[in-house]
């Protein structure tokens, strides 16, 4: 659940005439559309334009082979971000989203026979800052999942420090799975200054499992009856465009452990989608099938093992 955007993407920097390519991202989209490649079935909650543009995002969102019986239209604007790629992957951002139709997600959109039957639902901080009704949103459907995951994805631009903590520690007790960044969100939300730390004091709060991803190092677990695991990152073979690569790996390791793997193989599978999404431009740009999934996954040397993250991480 969450909004979706219009991507304006290009090359080279922001400047009239330059050629660019569009596309259709947003978190919520680059997740489901993971999820949905990795084995799931996967029904997408938001609100879209309703007119030929929204009708333009409803048929990309099936393409991707995620479901639109939740989507919603409403009379407004769709939101958008223009997005400059430098050729090491690094981005740029500017966002034309304030008052967006995907804002207007509410409680009312959220329905209770679909949320407590669905294997799990998945929400992000970004859903939780864009709009007061989108927040509540997020709270009602964390009350009736039977797993709810959540992305604290904090984002300044969008929310003060004060509130993106308030929803993680709000959200924590209720999650099947929790997925902050190191040293990032981390830090600024939790106060930790290790992974390890961090993935404890959220087991602490009452989330079920934790997975701290740490960037290029790799990937920090704490789960039920898993102890503590971490995972080695999976080189990319190529970098175009990181957007959407830690949105893969919520996709396909909520996908994977909703379908039976364990809380290491999960994750293992999406440190290896989100390694071959980067080799595409946007967020959807390159979605790898299960198949390639595994098989990249399984070309690395380095397996998960038991215990705590290198002192480098």
């Amino acid at each position: 659940m969450g909004e979706i955007l219009v991507e304006v993407a290009t090359d080279v920097a922001f400047a009239h005439g330059v050629p660019a390519q569009l596309g259709i991202s947003g978190d919520a989209l680059n997740v489901a559309a993971a999820a949905a490649a990795a084995g799931a079935r996967v029904g997408l909650l938001s609100v879209l334009t309703d007119d030929d543009l929204g009708k333009a995002i409803a048929a990309r969102i099936v393409e991707l082979g995620v479901s639109p019986d939740l989507l919603t239209f409403r009379t407004g604007q769709q939101g958008v971000y223009l997005v400059h790629c430098d050729p090491d992957g690094q981005r740029e951002f500017s966002y034309a989203r304030s008052g967006s139709v995907g804002s207007s997600l509410g409680p009312d959109d959220v329905d209770p026979a679909v949320f407590s039957a669905a294997g799990a639902v998945v929400a992000g901080g970004i859903a939780c800052a864009i709009s007061e009704s989108s927040r509540a949103a997020v709270l009602k459907a964390s009350a009736l999942a039977r797993r709810f995951v959540f992305d604290p994805n904090f984002r300044p631009r969008l929310t003060s420090v004060e509130q993106a903590t308030a929803a993680l520690l709000h959200l924590a007790p209720r999650t099947f799975l929790v997925t902050p960044s190191f040293p990032g969100e981390t830090s600024a939300l939790l106060g930790c200054d290790t992974a390890v730390d961090a993935a404890a004091k959220l087991r602490g709060l009452g989330a079920a499992n934790v997975a701290v991803t740490c960037g290029a190092d790799g990937i920090q677990l704490e789960g039920e009856g898993e102890g503590s695991t971490w995972i080695e990152s999976i080189p990319a073979p190529a970098v175009v465009d990181q957007t959407g690569a830690g949105d893969a790996f919520v996709g396909t390791l909520t996908a994977r452990m909703v379908l039976g793997d364990a809380l290491p193989l999960a994750a293992r599978l999406g440190a290896a989608a989100a390694s071959l999404v980067v080799g595409g431009k946007g967020g959807t740009g390159f979605i790898p099938t299960l198949e390639q999934t595994r098989s990249h996954a399984g070309s690395a040397v380095a397996p998960p093992h038991e215990g705590a993250q290198p002192s480098h991480a």
